[in-house]
């Protein structure tokens, strides 16, 4: 069976208060996609990544991850293809230290502790953050417990990655490690970020949302460059591509 194409199919979502989050979303994934996912605050794209895994389940329309329908007697299995990096890496790190944080989903899925601490020190090595293995989470810093917090899902060897603003409160040198880290990875990934420069970078096609609906999906320099469509979701344009920085040298 193969995992390497996940499907939104007409999904929507309704929290409990009524607010319609997502509204009728369409797209799919396939193997070795690099995807941005941008809008303005509230456009849904946090919620829209909290379906990929189970966290949250559609109010109407399905997901689905190859041959796998996204519900209650398939998370177990997805989330061991579809890995989920939240914004705040203090989400994900709770263990005494970044190894054992890293160690805990293979743990879980079935690893004994040898097996699960060097899978552990694999995923620390691919992010370069193995010399972090003993130290505990709340003593790194913001950059270093982000790259943790990667190396956790990853751990878990998932088909999908998806990012949730992965630069998030990162200074440039951070920023800038994690972009060079991202861009090695052969996953299929999801970024759902603010940072539209960081989009292009990485993502050769972009998802436009707004209030919950699929605005655009396409060529991410065509459709981040279109100021009607930028105004339309509520963005700005990408500083690289804006008239004001254009000639102020490259974004780090």
């Amino acid at each position: 069976m193969s995992h390497h194409r996940l499907v939104f199919d007409r999904v929507s979502y309704r929290y409990p208060d009524g607010t319609l989050a997502l509204d009728g979303l369409s797209f799919e994934l396939h193997h070795g996609d690099s995807v941005g996912l941008v809008g303005a605050n509230g456009s849904g794209k946090s919620t829209l990544l909290s379906h990929l895994n189970g966290l949250l389940l559609p109010s109407q329309g399905s997901v689905s991850v190859g041959d796998l329908p996204v519900g209650p007697g398939t998370l177990a299995q997805v989330r061991q293809h579809v890995g989920l990096v939240f914004q705040d890496p203090d989400d994900q790190l709770f263990m005494p230290t970044a190894l054992e944080d890293v160690a805990f989903g293979p743990r879980n899925q079935g690893m004994t502790q040898a097996q699960a601490e060097a899978a552990a020190m694999e995923a620390l090595r691919s992010v370069g953050a193995e010399a972090l293995a003993a130290r505990p989470p709340q003593h790194l810093s913001l950059g270093q417990r982000s790259a943790v917090a990667i190396a956790a899902v990853l751990a878990g060897c998932p088909d999908f990655l998806a990012l949730d603003e992965p630069a998030a409160r990162l200074d440039p040198r951070a920023r800038r490690r994690l972009i060079t880290l991202l861009h090695g990875f052969k996953h299929s990934k999801l970024v759902a970020s603010h940072d539209l420069d960081l989009v292009l970078e990485l993502c050769p096609r972009v998802l436009v949302l707004k209030e919950g609906r699929l605005l655009a999906d396409g060529d991410s320099r065509r459709l981040l460059s279109d100021p009607d469509l930028m105004q339309a979701a509520g963005l700005e344009l990408p500083l690289s591509v804006s008239p004001r920085g254009m000639g102020a040298g490259p974004v780090i």
